[in-house]
């Protein structure tokens, strides 16, 4: 594998430091269903699902993560996730259980309900 050593990147018009590329660039991504079978549509750095019950899901990673400080943010619809003019169908939720190859998280809409659409991005430092 071969290294390229840069202190910036430039388009020729702005200049950007490494670091902030490196730093701030998600290091996980994934776009995922929990209704019926749970599903991958399509990630970055995610090796599987896991399905831990209604609204319930354990994401992994393919490459773990450097501790278990990382920030995740994610948004949820809900069943008919098709319609997005229907806010109503917009759950809330949480992350808990986080370690450096994993993380989980509960999709929540007065209790525990599959989201039709369960988007992640995961921040922070690879291992």
């Amino acid at each position: 594998m071969s290294t390229i050593k840069a202190a910036n990147i430039t388009d020729g018009t702005d200049t950007v430091a490494t670091g902030y590329v490196v730093n701030g660039s998600a290091k996980s991504w994934v776009n995922s269903t929990q209704v019926g079978t749970q599903a991958i549509r399509d990630s970055l750095n995610i090796s599987s699902l896991t399905d831990l019950g209604t609204g319930r899901t354990q994401t992994s990673f393919a490459t773990n993560m450097a501790n278990d400080d990382f920030a995740g943010s994610f948004y949820q619809m809900g069943a008919a996730g098709e319609n997005y003019t229907n806010f109503n169908n917009t759950h809330t939720g949480g992350f808990g259980d986080k370690t450096t190859s994993s993380f989980k998280t509960i999709s929540w809409s007065g209790s525990a309900v599959d989201s039709g659409v369960h988007d992640i991005i995961i921040m922070g430092e690879l291992a």
